[in-house]
């Protein structure tokens, strides 16, 4: 006799609660199984771009690990909001829109290269780190760079040429 799916997904991948109760028929003693079905009904997309239908007309979704992504790529999960401009001292808001398409989306390098501010900054980093890398153990690439920084008009120069700002002593 071949076995039900729903015994195959037992042993596959056993269910985390599991909810039994014992039953005396004809004097012998039988575990029953009750099976648990758990719905939601819950607004998880933030603040969609587009209306979502009425209540009656949508649908339960079944979601579980190996179909969680696509389920949230799905909702279309996403959140716009003002936050303070901490970057620069002129107290100014920027405005923040997160597109949430799958949970790799809640890393924080994940969240700042959806602001493009953050993003620049994070470029930069990256772009940083890449020049550190080179230096190491390159003594022909040290030794340039430490002239080119002590000397004031090659350093002007080069603030110029990379469009920033030069720092003040």
């Amino acid at each position: 006799m071949s076995e039900s799916l729903q015994h195959k997904l037992d042993r596959v991948r056993p269910p985390r609660v599991q909810i039994t109760y014992d039953v005396e028929t004809g004097g012998a003693m039988e575990v029953k199984e009750l099976p648990l079905v758990v719905g939601v009904m819950a607004d998880l997309s933030g603040q969609p771009k587009e209306n979502l239908p009425g209540i009656k007309q949508r649908k339960f979704v079944p979601i579980d690990r190996d179909n969680f992504n696509s389920v949230l790529e799905k909702s279309g999960a996403r959140v716009a909001m003002q936050v303070p401009n901490v970057l620069e001292d002129d107290n100014t808001n920027l405005s923040i829109e997160l597109n949430i398409k799958d949970m790799t989306d809640f890393e924080p390098t994940n969240v700042a290269r959806q602001v493009p501010v953050l993003a620049n900054l994070l470029e930069m980093r990256d772009r940083l780190k890449q020049l550190l890398s080179k230096m190491e153990g390159n003594d022909a690439l040290c030794g340039l760079l430490d002239n080119t920084l002590s000397d004031d008009s090659a350093r002007d120069e080069v603030t110029k040429d990379l469009g920033v700002e030069a720092p003040t002593a």
